[in-house]
């Protein structure tokens, strides 16, 4: 019975994970605008007058860091990704996307199942809101966990067509994204970021799902549907605007830790997640953190409908298994 919650999880997820992918690229890409003009830029310049090999007339001038450039919008994101790299670019680092819906979100999706029929009253077959958000916190994060690699591959693999040629990764798939990092950056850069991954995922969990259940448990209370595919929409698309609302600023973060390239021998742009933060607010602004919203919103929508009919469908066809 349990591991029946998982398969049905599992698929569910696949199937929106890939089919909003696109969205979920050009996400990344707006979350990332920007983040150039965190670092401060230090030059040696010599005076106009300095004599040649005069060890004294170079100076240190430290330059206040260039505006932050204008954030541009999703369809012009995804426009410039297409006149770059063709329509198939769109796609770029969807065997991430593969490898971490079969680990992350099967694993959060077939937990909650597990734990919210565990946990609901057998006499009144209800589980309270509280409850149900509890329930979505423990699998998110034990989701996030298993399939931050996964994660940490996809970002890159999505990040990298912003960047200069010579200074791409290339990873040819998910398997050598993963293999690369380990093998140059160390077995725990798979990890890079999991706090902000686990922080997310609990949110996104205890969100998403819960507020789902509950939405379709007050149309269908209310009597403004019965349950089938209208339910399912009008309780999914909640469900999504509420994640979305939730989750984003710490995507946001979570975006630039696990994206960041650290040189050997220099110091990493960020120190951490909070030091990442505080740098995107004190050189972009607050609303930074909201930066990719609209995408964010645009792939969640039809991520968590395609997500739910999905899984009410492969339940009835699961039913009597």
């Amino acid at each position: 019975m349990g591991v029946k919650g998982f398969v049905e999880g599992g698929i569910a997820s696949i199937v929106a994970g890939c089919a909003t992918h696109p969205l979920d690229l050009i996400k990344v890409r707006m979350q990332l605008q920007g983040e150039s003009s965190a670092a401060v830029t230090v030059q040696n310049l010599r005076p106009a007058f300095a004599f040649q090999g005069t060890a004294s007339a170079t100076h240190h001038i430290h330059l206040p860091p260039p505006p932050p450039p204008r954030s541009v919008g999703p369809v012009a994101v995804g426009l410039k990704i297409i006149q770059q790299d063709g329509a198939a670019a769109l796609f770029t680092g969807v065997s991430a996307t593969l490898l971490r819906q079969t680990l992350y979100s099967t694993t959060r999706m077939g937990l909650y199942d597990v734990l919210k029929k565990k946990w609901t009253d057998p006499d009144k077959n209800n589980l309270p809101l509280g409850s149900k958000v509890a329930v979505g916190l423990i699998s998110g994060a034990v989701g996030a966990t298993v399939g931050n690699p996964a994660d940490v591959a996809m970002v890159r693999m999505q990040a990298d067509g912003r960047l200069p040629a010579e200074q791409r990764r290339n990873y040819k798939s998910v398997v050598d994204a993963i293999s690369q990092m380990g093998r140059t950056e160390g077995v725990a850069s798979l990890w890079r970021g999991s706090a902000l991954t686990v922080n997310r995922a609990m949110l996104v969990t205890a969100s998403q799902l819960a507020s789902y259940d509950q939405f379709k448990e007050t149309i269908l209370e209310k009597g403004l549907m019965k349950d089938g595919l209208g339910t399912h929409v009008a309780a999914s698309f909640g469900a999504g605007f509420v994640a979305s609302v939730v989750s984003n600023p710490v995507d946001v973060i979570k975006t630039r830790v696990m994206n960041m390239k650290v040189d050997p021998g220099m110091a990493p742009p960020y120190a951490g997640a909070l030091d990442c933060a505080m740098k995107t607010v004190k050189t972009e602004g607050a609303m930074a953190l909201y930066k990719g919203f609209i995408p964010t919103i645009s792939r969640q929508g039809p991520f968590t409908i395609v997500l739910f009919v999905t899984l009410e469908q492969v339940r009835k066809l699961l039913k009597d298994c």
